[in-house]
Parts: structure tokens; C-alpha cells; sequence
């Protein structure tokens, strides 16, 4: 196995490891009773806007069970809404509620400065260089 392979497969261990420990203190901050794991779905659901539950599954890569009940969790802390399809009768869209973006907002804003102090060193040129390696590193998971 190269060495290089290696040295990635510890870098992302490191970063995984860290990126746990980062989720706890951010789900903790979008509501007390969120799991670490939601905020992620939180995240699609700003992005998008409005979305299939059906079509998030697919993009997460997740059963839609899994995702139902994740939805469900979400719902009840007033995080997230279903509403009707209005090209199909027999889906829903899942969006934010209002106190959902107010919440994931804030909670965003933090992370993105924890991001910045971490990087605000780095030349524009790396930092650039680093989004379009993990963007291609990601996409190939796909």
C-alpha cells in the first residue's frame, strides 16, 4: 500500500474524529435535544429548501425509513416541516420552519468562524485548492 494512501487514511481519521466532536457542540447549539447526525440533514434542507423525502434519501444515500424517522425527530423539536406536494398528493416536501432556519443559521454562523480561525492563515490559493479536493473527494462517493 503507498505510504501517501496511508497518510490520507489517517489525516481522515483525524478529521472524521474531529468532525464528531465539532457536530455535538453544533447540534447542541441548533436545539438541545438534537442528535449530532441531524444537523447534517438540517444542512440539505437549507440548501435545498424544499425537498422530496425521497429525493433527500437518494442525495444522503440513506434508507427512507431511516430518513422518515429522522424527519419525525426533527419535526417534533419544530425544526422541519412536511407539507403537501403540490405535483403529488401522496408526497411531501420537507423545508425548515422559520425557527429552524433562525436556529441552524446561528448555529452555522459559529462553525463557519470556528472554519475561518482555522484557515484565515492559509493562501487563497490553498484554501481554494482544499474545497475543489475534498468537493472531488466527496463527489466521487457519489
Amino acid at each position: 500500500m503507498p505510504e501517501p494512501l496511508r497518510a490520507v487514511e489517517h489525516e481522515l481519521t483525524a478529521l472524521l474524529r474531529r468532525g464528531r466532536a465539532i457536530s455535538w457542540e453544533i447540534a447542541r447549539e441548533v436545539h438541545p435535544n438534537l442528535e449530532p447526525n441531524a444537523y447534517g440533514l438540517l444542512l440539505w434542507l437549507r440548501r435545498c429548501g424544499s425537498i422530496r423525502l425521497t429525493e433527500l434519501a437518494v442525495r444522503l444515500g440513506i434508507g427512507k425509513g431511516t430518513l422518515s424517522r429522522q424527519i419525525q425527530g426533527l419535526e417534533v423539536l419544530g425544526l422541519v416541516r412536511r407539507d403537501p406536494d403540490p405535483t403529488d398528493r401522496r408526497a411531501w416536501q420537507l423545508s425548515l420552519t422559520e425557527e429552524g432556519q433562525r436556529r441552524f443559521d446561528a448555529a452555522r454562523s459559529s462553525r463557519l468562524g470556528q472554519i475561518w480561525r482555522t484557515l484565515e492563515d492559509w493562501p487563497a490559493q490553498d484554501l481554494a485548492d482544499f474545497a475543489r479536493l475534498l468537493s472531488r473527494f466527496n463527489d466521487a462517493w457519489v
